[in-house]
């Protein structure tokens, strides 16, 4: 069983290491990988020259671009990827061409290869994108996943409609995409259920459970009789009625005597109670609006541009997993999708290739749960000794000042 871990690096090599990640070892992958949304749509389509560019992500820099990595990416996925993935990556390239799109896609669908390795029979993925791509990665997903095991494309309103755009409508929503590895994946029924509020109920549920108790409760009657008729053991009178019932005689009685069953008036068949607060509540729809987003005033705000709120990571958490269980988020940044998990009694893993979200995350676990790194949890990929610092210094210096900062 994993222990709690952070690792640095290029998730990619991180996720190829069995060592690391063997198959099968992870219930529930989130990814809210880096890009850029707020470019035009036109510029991820443009050819792009000039230097060469790694893909590689620098922090705060979701973009990503057609360079020599990409390339190589995309040869490898052709030649060597499996039959489905190959002839999908060869029609994308076609429709496409290289550019910043498809860099993203070969990208992304390279570590989808390894994180659908790496998922149990029980797991789920999340991939939270933007809508410019959200169509693009839906295909890669049905071609590693299986179309059959698409569950949902959540929308989540993440800022009200802001200004009048001169072309189109405003920008305010975001799409995860959620697919599960088997029909043996673990759904949480009672965690996707809004519980009611009796100020604020739709007219069918209002309608329903129009009755209140003497301690204010509201209720609907409901039928306790027996759709199959030929019940002999149920059938006996009860409250001057001769029915076939759903219940023994002395398990109506019991019921009868805590209040549950109710007769309107005489001569009509008794009704069970059953109160609103203990029903579960108004199942979730794919729509999400009652999320807000991170203001510049809330408490938990890091100042990473792309952090998500904890209540939407946590909604995912408890739908798809069980306490104990291991959640994978390979493009942690901030570490949102951890603490949500760590606070939820699940297991985690981390992966990132700044030092710079690595010392947030560090912090974070120490200010929220008084966790200490080497203590508390494992930390992959940081240098180790002097040695280590100066390869990191002369590999990338912005790199080495967050990891000495922090």
């Amino acid at each position: 069983m994993p222990d709690n871990t952070l690792y640095y690096g290029d998730n990619l090599d991180i996720l190829r290491d069995h060592t690391y990640f063997p198959a099968a070892c992870v219930d529930l992958i989130y990814l809210d990988p880096p890009f850029n949304s707020n470019r035009s749509y036109n510029v991820l389509f443009k050819d792009e020259s000039g230097r060469q560019s790694d893909a590689q992500i620098q922090a705060f820099d979701d973009t990503w671009h057609w360079g020599e990595t990409a390339e190589a990416t995309l040869a490898d996925l052709i030649l060597n990827a499996p039959p489905r993935v190959s002839a999908a990556m060869g029609a994308m390239l076609a429709l496409i061409g290289r550019n910043q799109m498809l860099a993203y896609l070969v990208m992304m669908t390279a570590r989808l290869v390894e994180l659908h390795r790496v998922l149990k029979p029980t797991g789920s993925l999340y991939l939270h994108c933007d809508p410019s791509a959200s169509h693009y990665l839906k295909i890669v997903l049905d071609t590693i996943f299986d179309p059959r095991n698409f569950r949902n494309e959540i929308i989540w309103k993440r800022t009200a409609a802001k200004g009048l755009a001169t072309r189109k409508l405003p920008d305010n929503h975001d799409v995860i995409l959620c697919y599960q590895k088997t029909d043996r994946a673990t759904w949480n029924v009672d965690a996707v259920c809004e519980p009611y509020n009796e100020n604020n109920l739709d007219e069918k549920t209002k309608l329903k459970y129009r009755y209140r108790d003497a301690d204010g409760r509201l209720y609907r009657l409901s039928d306790i009789t027996n759709p199959n008729p030929n019940r002999p053991n149920l059938t006996y009178e009860f409250m001057g009625m001769t029915k076939v019932w759903r219940w023994t005689k002395d398990r109506m009685q019991k019921a009868y005597d805590q209040g549950l069953i109710v007769q309107t008036k005489p001569g009509t068949v008794p009704q069970m109670k059953r109160y609103l607060i203990e029903q579960r509540g108004r199942p979730l729809g794919d729509v999400w609006t009652d999320i807000n987003p991170l203001n510049s005033q809330a408490n938990e705000r890091l100042g990473y541009p792309t952090q998500k709120p904890s209540s939407l990571l946590e909604r995912i958490i408890l739908a798809s997993s069980n306490p104990g269980d291991v959640i994978l988020d390979p493009f942690c940044g901030c570490g949102t999708a951890v603490a949500a998990a760590h606070k939820l009694g699940r297991r985690w893993l981390g992966i990132d290739i700044t030092h710079l979200s690595i010392a947030l995350l560090k912090y974070r676990m120490r200010d929220m749960f008084a966790l200490e790194a080497g203590r508390d949890y494992r930390v992959v990929g940081e240098p180790e000794d002097t040695a280590g610092a100066r390869q990191l210094a002369t590999e990338d210096r912005y790199q080495f000042q967050w990891w000495a900062l922090s």
